[in-house]
């Protein structure tokens, strides 16, 4: 393929090219690669990757999520348009709360830092941290933090958090992996073959670190302070069970128009 950039014939061969290797919404992904290439050679280059299978996203370099444009870097998970229920209803919370002073922020297995961003970009007064465990999600998500103000950290879970937020989380969200380990080759071949398995496997129901995270999280929340975890319908009980053997007060949020489940566990003041 070897192409003059922009003009109709260009974009026809990009369509045709990307239908052929099965891409659903083949003529939105020509416009954005065309608008990403600074010239012919680099087109074709990115068509061809993602022919290939490479998502999206990691050909252009960016996602975008909550209508900000963040940094996805190749072997990041991408961050999927169901998980912006999340934001929204961490906001909520937050905006109907009359706490005074900053509100302590956490993204608990944060990958790209998409949640974090958003959350920091939106809410004003806030003391913003991010973790993960894999060294590649950390190094990306910290570029997408830095214009918020937000900061990383890398380790298990709150192994990575600074001690002196003990106590002190006024909102805790965790898109944690959810994926029962025997159904991870039955995802899709982007997320399957480009994203971290780490990011994916939640264990052999798929609830094994949102159990994780349920029963630490007490030790980190403040009297009052939530806990958002993104979850599936049919795992949301058990995402429940979990919360409640910790002493949190449990409700489960559905969004319909996203397919988005949210369980919200609160600390007892």
């Amino acid at each position: 393929m070897s192409l003059p950039i922009v003009s109709d014939d260009v974009f026809a061969e990009v369509v045709s090219a990307l239908r052929t290797a099965g891409c659903v919404f083949a003529e939105d992904e020509a416009a954005l690669l065309l608008a990403a290439a600074p010239d012919s050679l680099s087109l074709v280059g990115m068509v061809e990757r993602r022919c290939s299978g490479l998502p999206l996203e990691h050909v252009l370099g960016w996602a975008e999520f909550c209508g900000l444009r963040l940094a996805v870097a190749p072997g990041v998970f991408v961050p999927r348009r169901r998980t912006e229920f999340l934001v929204h209803e961490a906001v909520a919370l937050v905006h109907g709360s009359a706490a005074p002073g900053p509100t302590v922020v956490v993204d608990l297995c944060c990958g790209s830092g998409a949640v974090g961003a958003v959350l920091g970009s939106m809410l004003s007064d806030v003391e913003l941290h991010a973790a993960d465990i894999d060294p590649d999600a950390v190094r990306c998500a910290a570029g997408n933090l830095a214009p918020v103000g937000g900061t990383v950290h890398r380790g298990d879970l709150y192994a990575a958090l600074p001690r002196h937020l003990l106590g002190r989380v006024d909102v805790l969200v965790a898109n944690a992996p959810y994926v029962p380990t025997e159904e991870i080759g039955l995802l899709p071949s982007e997320a399957r073959d480009h994203e971290p398995l780490v990011a994916l496997d939640g264990g052999r129901d798929g609830l094994a670190i949102h159990r994780r995270v349920a029963e630490q999280a007490p030790a980190w929340l403040a009297p009052g302070g939530r806990l958002l975890v993104e979850t599936s319908e049919h795992q949301a009980p058990g995402t429940a069970e979990a919360f409640g053997r910790s002493g949190l007060c449990v409700e489960i949020a559905v969004c319909a128009e996203l397919y988005a489940t949210v369980v919200v566990g609160t600390m007892p003041a």
